[in-house]
């Protein structure tokens, strides 16, 4: 094969794809970026690590059509170096790729193209279209609650399904046992009747990387042990988690009566600071509910004490409630509005936080013994 091609357009290809190649494989082809270059005119990049796959395609000049496969990190890597606005010629033949920009010349070792693996996708019978706008912020509100304990494989990712509450609807939630996200947005058309999947999280990486430049809508086609997303010039297949998402509707408190209406920013400013001296393995913050102002302290033995009083909108009995302070940051983190709604029951429940009954977006925190 022999193809010439832009920097700029070569490496945004391969930032692409090369994620998804582990850094140590024990089967050598996996390290490897597939490059297929087409009759017309187009330079097809794919990388896959048997459960996740991306194919991109992207434009090029093609002299001589063929296909290699050559190492995806050393290929990014001496892309990224070369000067900006070269033009970057791929020739690869018996067993070699040479990489010519300018005056820099490299040499590469290549693996035939015939023993790459490709993920099977059979029957996809579930399709609809979701705006890439929707696509970010079910990834952004959901995912930071993505487990990562690999025992409870069936909570590393993100469980998406369908329902029919008020009105048909799509569900994300991820949850790790200390905390849940939830968000729900209108169901989109062709997604009835869809199996509740769960999206790996490597998955959720890598596409949320690709959403990025997406301004349209996102095509995706699943069944109940593959997902793909169409991303314009990129595809991206995955493999689903093969296991049964626990019932989280249970978890989410609907009887907590004390209400708690607090100015987003002040309260994540509040909990960030007093929490600098909260020792690494607890993070505990201390909430103490008073009329109108809730008091944050945290307690270390090792580093101190400190506390900050912020104002909030509070009419019930006051009580103590502790959390994590990282967990309750990342749930902050996501708030839009400039007020938190905070639904209490006692120190010991779990507690509701959203911006109003309207959100889409709503987040359940285990509160922590302080």
């Amino acid at each position: 094969m022999k193809a010439t091609i832009e920097r700029a357009t070569l490496l945004k290809g391969l930032g692409h794809v090369h994620s998804v190649v582990e850094r140590r494989n024990t089967i050598p082809i996996l390290s490897n970026v597939l490059l297929e270059a087409e009759e017309d005119g187009g330079l097809r990049l794919m990388a896959t690590d048997l459960d996740l796959q991306i194919n991109e395609r992207v434009e090029a000049n093609v002299q001589d059509p063929g296909a290699t496969t050559v190492p995806a990190h050393t290929l990014f890597e001496i892309v990224r170096k070369l000067p900006e606005g070269s033009q970057v010629e791929l020739i690869a033949a018996e067993g070699r790729m040479q990489v010519n920009a300018g005056r820099a010349r490299f040499t590469l070792a290549t693996l035939p193209r015939d023993d790459f693996p490709i993920i099977a996708e059979g029957e996809l019978p579930t399709r609809f279209e979701l705006p890439a706008a929707t696509l970010r912020q079910i990834i952004d509100k959901t995912r930071f609650a993505i487990s990562t304990e690999e025992t409870r494989y069936y909570l590393n990712g993100i469980y998406v399904h369908v329902s029919d509450d008020a009105q048909p609807v799509l569900k994300a939630a991820a949850t790790d046992g200390h905390r849940l996200a939830r968000v729900t947005v209108p169901r989109p058309e062709g997604a009835n009747g869809m199996p509740g999947v769960i999206i790996p999280r490597k998955c959720v990486g890598e596409l949320r990387k690709l959403l990025d430049e997406v301004d349209g809508t996102v095509q995706l086609s699943l069944s109940d042990s593959k997902i793909r997303f169409g991303l314009g010039n990129a595809v991206l297949t995955s493999k689903l988690i093969d296991g049964t998402f626990p019932d989280y509707s249970r978890v989410i408190p609907t009887a907590n009566d004390k209400l708690l209406k607090i100015d987003a920013r002040s309260f994540e400013e509040g909990v960030d600071r007093v929490s600098t001296i909260a020792s690494e393995r607890t993070r505990a913050v201390k909430m103490a509910l008073d009329r109108d102002r809730v008091t944050l302290s945290v307690t270390s033995p090792e580093n101190g004490t400190a506390a900050e009083e912020v104002p909030a909108d509070y009419a019930a009995d006051g009580f103590e409630i502790g959390f994590n302070a990282r967990y309750l940051l990342d749930i902050l983190g996501q708030i839009e509005g400039d007020t938190v709604e905070v639904h209490l029951a006692d120190a010991a429940a779990p507690t509701l936080l959203r911006e109003n009954d309207k959100a889409p977006a709503l987040y359940v925190l285990m509160p922590m013994r302080v």
